[in-house]
């Protein structure tokens, strides 16, 4: 993956490859709106880095590049003002950022996932024995749903073990 800069000041070019060698990826410079649409329906890249004058001059066209930007991060510095060293710095936040977030995000989805596993997994067992509970269930029905009940008393007691501790174990 890479970085696109879009800025129409003078040595745009150094400054990605300057950025690019600091940040260890390829750095796409851009030239404005036409030449940042047209990079951005090439390929996909980690984030977008908007010249804050040229989103100033025309909001619409920094809008545009937001909206094509797809999963990359849009940033807005000022690079007037901004040298290569601060580009790297907010580049490389940004990327840390996104990448606390998505496993925040994983941790939030895996969360989800075991709590509906836990509520499914207790009313099968819930109601396996419920139904066993009735006198009259014929014999084979009975065995399957011992059956069924002790698969599911086991894996309620799996997933009540910490999350970490199976992580451990299974990693």
């Amino acid at each position: 993956m890479s970085i696109l800069l879009v800025t129409g000041i003078e040595g745009a070019r150094n400054c990605a490859t300057v950025v690019g060698e600091q940040l260890g990826m390829e750095v796409e410079a851009a030239e404005g709106r036409k030449a940042a649409l047209a990079a951005l329906r090439r390929r996909e890249f980690l984030a977008v880095v908007v010249d804050e004058t040229l989103a100033e001059c025309d909001p619409a066209a920094a809008d545009r590049i937001c909206e094509h930007a797809g999963l990359a991060i849009p940033l807005q510095i000022n690079f007037a003002i901004s040298g290569a060293a601060r580009l790297v710095r907010e580049i490389r936040s940004a990327l840390h950022r996104r990448e606390r977030e998505q496993a925040v995000a994983r941790r939030a989805a895996a969360a989800a996932m075991e709590a509906e596993l836990k509520s499914t997994v207790a009313g099968l067992l819930l109601h396996s024995q419920l139904a066993l509970s009735g006198s009259e269930v014929p014999a084979p029905v009975a065995d399957r749903l011992r059956v069924v009940a002790d698969l599911a008393g086991s894996l309620r007691r799996q997933l009540s073990a910490p999350l970490a501790a199976r992580a451990n174990a299974a990693g």
